[in-house]
């Protein structure tokens, strides 16, 4: 990627911060979805393309990402920073609910990443923007699978609902309050799939993993869960807590298939303590 869509960005934020423009939806965007407004824009980090930028409110851009500054200008400047031509960017799973994007990828960015992004969207245009990202694994997990592999086919669109509500219980049931005795009620027996890189398939490698990590006297602890979002089969579950110890943000991706978790992808992040903070607006603010 060359400087050209960092410099546009920049450009566009003061030029029109001049002229105290209201934004309105541009013509580029109208009968485009949001979720391909977003793609586009994730897209346009590795190949320059400045048509994306218009799918971004330049006055109204609050970013979450704290290790960016805020606002269009905040983007901008870490687009500049990029090593020129280094920038690649794979979206493999894609997900719109109400006025929210959610995106699963495959990223070049500062070297190779896995990572979620969050956007909000106002009258057609992006607003604000969430993410979580971690180092790209080199070897497969135990079950051979990568964090990006699996299914991505949308379905089950009439059941959105009801899985968002699932998702959220078990969370709250197992992941926040422990009751693990509970756990039967959100699978299919063993019938599992797992994408994390250090856990094998089914329950039995989730509890596996979790005993390894006791016996290193290493704690996964979910504090709270901020928001879930769902399209369909697939529902992206936002918490928050301590791994080891240290602030943590965990982003779980569970596929749902007859009432049950099927399977599952996760991003997990630490949170960078507040003095390395390039804005003021949190890592799960407004959630």
């Amino acid at each position: 990627m060359n400087k050209n869509i960092a410099i546009t960005l920049t450009a566009a934020l003061f030029s029109l911060t001049a002229c105290n423009s209201n934004i309105t939806t541009p013509d580029n965007a109208i009968g485009i979805s949001n979720k391909e407004k977003a793609v586009a824009v994730l897209n346009s980090i590795e190949t320059g393309d400045q048509e994306a930028i218009a799918y971004i409110n330049p006055l109204q851009y609050t970013q979450h990402n704290l290790s960016v500054g805020d606002g269009l200008a905040g983007f901008g400047a870490v687009l500049q920073a990029l090593p020129k031509n280094s920038a690649k960017v794979d979206v493999v799973r894609a997900f719109e609910d109400g006025d929210y994007v959610f995106t699963h990828t495959d990223y070049n960015f500062f070297g190779p990443k896995v990572g979620f992004d969050l956007f909000r969207f106002e009258d057609g245009v992006i607003v604000e923007h969430w993410d979580n990202l971690t180092v790209k694994s080199e070897q497969a997990n135990p079950s051979d699978r990568t964090q990006l592999d699996g299914a991505v086919a949308i379905t089950d669109l009439d059941k959105t609902e009801g899985n968002k509500a699932l998702v959220a219980d078990f969370v709250d049931t197992i992941l926040v309050n422990g009751k693990f005795d509970k756990l039967g009620n959100y699978f299919d027996g063993d019938n599992y799939l797992q994408h994390n890189s250090a856990i094998a398939d089914g329950l039995s490698g989730l509890g596996n993993a979790l005993a390894a990590m006791a016996e290193q006297g290493v704690e996964m602890i979910y504090t709270e869960n901020h928001i879930v979002f769902g399209e369909g089969n697939f529902v992206l579950s936002i918490s928050e807590g301590t791994l080891a110890g240290e602030l943590t943000s965990f982003y779980d991706l569970f596929r749902i298939e007859n009432g049950k978790i099927a399977e599952h992808w996760d991003v997990i992040e630490a949170i960078l303590p507040i003095e390395q903070w390039q804005n003021d607006n949190g890592k799960f603010g407004n959630l």
